[in-house]
């Protein structure tokens, strides 16, 4: 018992540990954006800012176009949501409920897609918008966003429909309920709450996301938010860290609303395929 007990502890010390080490860097953020520029010089700096003060805002809003910057990412990342789940909500319910070659190989894609990295693809990804004329603009951002997200959209969502008991489907067409009719009226209401989860995860990547954007777009007006905080770095390298810590301070803020919102039904959606009825 009391090794079961001990064991117990120092799981929870160990996840508290980790814990401190992620919220560390937002809560240095945070501090930092509410500091004035003596503090941030200190050579002994402090947790907590001795003088907060609202500067490094106004600041950052004075010198780059944050607004326009975040409606830009909004719009890319609200469309790219939007359309990835439209996308993959049919794809997942097939995989779900048919068995075969072709369900097989759709979920090695699904696991192989995820392993390639940013670097490999951004070349094929540029020549091919290049040629569909969407370079440095938001449309041919949404469409990379899209690419990039269906993968865990269709397996996330596909562990939601297999989660939906067949035997409702059947039951429905048993009392006279054609295919379209089932869908809408009895699997679509139970996979709302993985749909939503799974548009908001793709919407939180895509808000989150730097390398495509600085690629892809070049115009200072088309620019998102995660570029245009680069901005607050001098060719030198030298950061205007005031600035940037609350800009990039305002920039999470949606990132973690969102996340707290739809954590615990993230979790339900990668669980949902290993329950059987």
């Amino acid at each position: 018992m009391r090794t079961r007990r001990r064991a117990r502890a120092g799981q929870y010390a160990a996840l508290l540990a980790y814990l401190v080490f992620l919220a560390f860097p937002f809560l240095w953020l945070v501090s930092t954006a509410f500091k004035p520029a003596t503090e941030l010089a200190s050579l002994h700096p402090t947790w907590i800012p001795r003088d907060p003060t609202l500067a490094n805002f106004r600041q950052a809003f004075d010198e780059q176009p944050l607004p326009r910057a975040a409606l830009n990412s909004l719009t890319a990342a609200l469309s790219a949501a939007v359309v990835a789940v439209v996308i993959a909500t049919p794809m997942a319910y097939v995989m779900a409920r048919r068995r075969g070659a072709l369900a097989r190989a759709a979920s090695g894609w699904v696991v192989v897609s995820q392993a390639f990295p940013f670097v490999l693809l951004i070349i094929p990804l540029f020549l091919v918008l290049k040629n569909l004329r969407l370079i440095d603009s938001v449309s041919g951002l949404v469409m990379v966003y899209v690419v990039w997200a269906l993968p865990f959209a269709l397996w996330m969502l596909t562990g939601y429909v297999r989660a939906v008991p067949a035997e409702l489907e059947e039951a429905a067409a048993v009392d006279g309920a054609g295919r379209l009719r089932t869908l809408v009226s009895v699997t679509a209401p139970l996979l709302a709450p993985g749909i939503v989860a799974t548009a908001l995860f793709a919407f939180i990547t895509a808000w989150n996301e730097f390398f495509f954007a600085l690629v892809l777009l070049k115009t200072p007006e088309k620019q998102t938010l995660p570029v245009v905080l680069t901005h607050f770095i001098g060719a030198e390298g030298v950061a205007d860290l005031g600035p940037l810590a609350a800009a990039a301070f305002l920039a999470t803020l949606p990132s973690l609303v969102v996340f707290a919102i739809i954590q615990r039904r993230i979790t339900g959606g990668m669980l949902a395929g290993a329950v059987k009825s």
